[in-house]
């Protein structure tokens, strides 16, 4: 492709809130579904190339911590006889995956995928420094970080932040963007690949008040300096190999 697609599909995938479509971005490009779909996954990884040894927190900080689960969408039967309640472990298809969110309050937003939250503890004590106050809901998984941070925790089905200034809401939101993404723009997102939409959120979320052209600039910054993609290079022409 020409040098101007490419920046013009760092220019329009920036000026997305919530994400955008590789459908959408191959009919702006007029380029085929399968380029663009590759060129957004590597915008993608050069957007994440910030979040390399990230760790965030420190004495005095306070980053909240929660989990979110994503994909493996199953539509529900016609007749009410046959639905199935999907919250159960049984009627899951196993394809479910949870994000988990670090989210320092007035600093920066690092996700990572696991198949539980309990699974994420070893991530969470690797990214966040000594001295952070943690905060996190009332669910189970989190219980081991007491022994690690200073945790404070909330009770969803009591309140959503209380007087103390203990809530996750900052988390929340993340989440509550990251779904619009996957409802109204990707409609599906899951297994090898939703590591990466998490990533791409965090990073709009964490530029989201940086004018457009600065984005743009920066992501643009990030691709130059990113080496050949070790998922993407060469990824429609593998049948070959």
């Amino acid at each position: 492709m020409p040098l101007r697609n490419y920046l013009a599909a760092i220019a329009i995938f920036c000026n997305e809130v919530k994400g955008k479509s590789a459908l959408a971005l191959s009919r702006d490009l007029d380029v085929q579904y399968k380029t663009a779909f590759v060129l957004a996954h590597k915008l993608r990884e050069a957007m994440a190339s910030e979040m390399k040894g990230m760790q965030l927190g420190g004495d005095g900080e306070t980053v909240e911590v929660d989990g979110g689960y994503f994909g493996g969408y199953i539509k529900p039967a016609n007749h009410k006889d046959m639905r199935r309640d999907r919250r159960f472990a049984k009627n899951q298809n196993g394809k479910r995956q949870v994000v988990v969110v670090i989210r320092e309050r007035g600093g920066s937003t690092l996700p990572a995928v696991f198949k539980s939250e309990s699974a994420a503890l070893g991530f969470i004590a690797s990214r966040v420094a000594k001295g952070t106050h943690v905060m996190a809901d009332e669910a189970p998984s989190w219980n081991d970080l007491q022994a690690r941070f200073a945790l404070s925790r909330i009770d969803h089905q009591a309140l959503y932040s209380d007087t103390r200034g203990v809530y996750t809401n900052g988390a929340e939101e993340f989440f509550s963007r990251m779904r619009r993404a996957e409802i109204g723009h990707h409609h599906h997102i899951a297994g090898a690949y939703l590591v990466r939409y998490a990533q791409e959120g965090a990073w709009r979320e964490d530029h989201r008040r940086m004018a457009n052209g600065r984005q743009a600039q920066t992501v643009i910054g990030l691709a130059m300096a990113s080496r050949p993609s070790v998922d993407w290079c060469g990824y429609w022409q593998r049948h070959t190999i």
